[in-house]
């Protein structure tokens, strides 16, 4: 595939995207939510395509993330009109100031011009990818997972219909059928792609970041913690972990790894394992719980999984201390909470845990952007730089400096 045709209409759509007015963002995003709900027997038709070759390919728990019901396309919809009335971030002052020469000096949020997104199964994604590249005044060029082939067509169809009437079609395009090759080509696209964003396993953000040559923001790969204190509230506790484990196991918020201290294990453990085991959850630990429990084995690498299923470790652990070093040595910067009615070692946790998202007496299933008050989001980026944590329209303009003189010149 030759991807120079889709960098030069992203570029050019990316010119008028900027020009946009509000108003006229919010009218084009409220018009594809309009058209996704009477569109939703045609979408439902061509995703049940995608499910049905994901059954043949034996695909298991992603399906959940792969498949789209009317229920869920009407909750895309509705996404899609809360972030037409967020607060348009562009053109934006943010900081102003006269300077003792006269030089008036303003730092003002703008687009960041045409930004590429990867990512894998769920179809969701395109739609939101794409509004809130809209929203932001930007272009955007989405290459989603071959799974999610025929859902990811047909959304795009209908967004680029809306779109053609206000002559932007070509701000979202799907970059599809694409190659290895093409993937790496647009990796190293310096100068056409102006932010990449990966979403997805570690194994495609990891070949993201060591090939791209392009700025990116890393987003998605997740081995998320709960340590359960001796304080803990044990009734709390269970409902907290059985909502984080089983709310959705597809999805990188979920609960991998419960983390328990000794002192509360032999009253927990009894009346959490039995409701987690009605889900299907199979638990995996050491030996010598596996003697008094129905546990799977520990294997190697139980403590370093993103299970995506309905799977958990679990790890006994003699302090606060313990599950610190456990949690920094084997998380992933994403989501970690701490279950416990010691105000003190709530404090040290929440400072000391260096993830993106760190939770008090709460379930980590609250790390999404709708949650967070940000509607619809690109993903939840583990780095540090421009975004971290549950990331959508600020983190998808840039600034410049605007300088208003009259006449001056530097001595």
């Amino acid at each position: 595939m030759n991807l120079s045709p889709f960098f030069s209409a992203a570029k050019a759509a990316s010119k008028k995207t900027a020009r946009l007015l509000s108003l006229q963002k919010t009218e084009i995003l409220l018009t594809i939510a309009e058209k996704l709900k009477s569109s939703s027997a045609e979408i439902v038709a061509e995703n049940a395509k995608d499910i049905t070759e994901g059954e043949r390919k034996n695909l298991g728990s992603m399906l959940d993330r792969l498949l789209l019901t009317p229920d869920r396309i009407l909750a895309m919809a509705q996404d899609v009109q809360k972030v037409a009335h967020l607060h348009d971030f562009v053109g934006e002052i943010i900081a102003e100031e006269t300077r003792p020469n006269g030089l008036g000096i303003q730092k003002v949020r703008v687009p960041m011009g045409v930004i590429a997104m990867i990512y894998e199964s769920r179809p969701n994604v395109t739609v939101d990818a794409a509004v809130l590249a809209l929203k932001s005044g930007n272009a955007i060029l989405l290459k989603g997972g071959k799974e999610a082939a025929f859902s990811n067509r047909v959304l795009v169809k209908i967004m680029r219909e809306v779109l053609a009437d206000y002559g932007i079609e070509d701000a979202v395009q799907l970059l599809d059928n694409a190659t290895r090759e093409d993937t790496e080509a647009l990796l190293k696209a310096k100068g056409k792609i102006d932010l990449l964003i990966p979403r997805g396993g570690k194994g495609l953000i990891d070949f993201v970041t060591q090939n791209a040559q392009v700025p990116v923001i890393e987003t998605g790969a997740s081995v998320v913690h709960t340590f359960v204190d001796a304080s803990a509230n044990l009734e709390m506790a269970k409902n907290i972990i059985i909502n984080e484990k089983t709310r959705r196991v597809s999805v990188c918020n979920a609960l991998d790894t419960l983390l328990v201290h000794e002192d509360i294990a032999e009253k927990l453990l009894p009346i959490l394992i039995p409701e987690l085991e009605k889900f299907g959850v199979e638990t995996h630990c050491n030996a010598s719980l596996r003697e008094t429990q129905n546990f799977a084995s520990l294997q190697e690498h139980d403590f370093d999984t993103e299970w995506l299923d309905y799977k958990m470790s679990l790890r006994i652990v003699k302090d606060l201390d313990e599950a610190l070093d456990h949690i920094e040595a084997h998380s992933l910067g994403h989501s970690e909470s701490i279950i416990t009615e010691n105000p003190e070692n709530a404090d040290r946790f929440l400072r000391e845990v260096d993830s993106a998202c760190v939770y008090h007496n709460s379930s980590t299933a609250f790390s999404d952007g709708g949650e967070f008050g940000l509607g619809a989001e690109m993903g939840i980026s583990t780095q540090k730089l421009h975004a971290r944590g549950p990331f959508a329209l600020e983190a998808l303009t840039s600034t410049k400096w605007v300088v208003r003189g009259k006449g001056q010149v530097r001595g």
